[in-house]
């Protein structure tokens, strides 16, 4: 009689399991980078975030923010940059609404290098032949200015993160603070409207009044527009002048060649609406 003991039916055979993926493989952090702030946090009153910081923590972008960037509705809003910046920041309790608009711009290069690279290709117009090329620019050459190089103007920061600019002719004692993104928003907004209703633009004095916060240390607005809008043209554009020296941004200029006349000259680096996706 043959001995079966010790055979094992095919029957009896385990079905082998299927191993089911492992869903963890998949996870993985986002990249994070420090991005340092023009303004060193040293206008921002106490109590916000970013007071006395001098850099920022931002993640590197995603599927996600490019979603956010090519919205229709967020770009026909003019909101897909603010939504984008609030999306990138890693500390939820910054409000982009806050931000000076150089740290902001600090932010927007850091995120557009970490997504599309830091050659930048975009079309403007030669000042020269005026005639519209192509240009590249490296945003990986795009410096920190820290607002802290007056030169021959007359500056004198305050305890308060404002700034006292005395002006040549009038003698005045211009008391102006930083612009926000919330600031220039609403500039731009303002400036929108005016051309919707083919209304005399007024640029110039509209930002004169938003960063002017007391003039010989009279605050009250009626008596600042008053005298913004009478302010000799000299004033003016000492008034402006100075206030770019006084403010902590982008140093957004660089060599340009026309490449149909040949005209060399320094440029400021348009950040168009391609910023983003002149590499696509």
């Amino acid at each position: 009689m043959r001995d079966n003991s010790k055979r094992v039916s095919a029957a009896a055979d385990p079905a082998p399991q299927a191993v089911a993926p492992d869903a963890s493989a998949l996870n993985f952090a986002t990249p994070t980078e420090f991005v340092g702030l023009p303004s060193k946090g040293r206008y921002y009153p106490e109590g916000h975030p970013l007071h006395g910081q001098d850099t920022i923590e931002i993640k590197f972008m995603t599927a996600r923010d490019e979603d956010i960037l090519t919205s229709p509705t967020l770009l026909k809003k003019g909101l897909a940059i603010d939504r984008f910046l609030q999306s990138v920041i890693i500390n939820k309790s910054i409000n982009v609404d806050t931000l000076f608009s150089g740290d902001k711009n600090a932010i927007v290069i850091s995120s557009r290098i970490n997504g599309f690279g830091a050659d930048y290709t975009t079309k403007l117009s030669c000042p020269a032949c005026q005639t519209t090329v192509q240009n590249s620019f490296d945003l990986s050459e795009v410096l920190m200015y820290g607002g802290d190089d007056y030169g021959e103007y007359d500056i004198a920061p305050t305890d308060v993160g404002t700034f006292i600019i005395t002006l040549p002719k009038t003698g005045a004692d211009v008391e102006v603070r930083l612009l926000t993104s919330k600031d220039e928003n609403e500039l731009a907004a303002m400036m929108q409207q005016k051309k919707k209703k083919k209304a005399l633009e007024t640029n110039l004095t509209d930002q004169l009044r938003k960063v002017v916060v007391s003039i010989n240390g009279v605050t009250d607005q009626r008596s600042l527009n008053q005298f913004i809008m009478n302010l000799p043209a000299f004033d003016s554009r000492y008034l402006r002048a100075a206030y770019l020296k006084a403010v902590p941004g982008m140093d957004m200029k660089q060599d340009f060649t026309c490449e149909n006349c040949g005209f060399e000259q320094e440029v400021d680096i348009p950040m168009t609406v391609d910023f983003f996706w002149s590499n696509k």
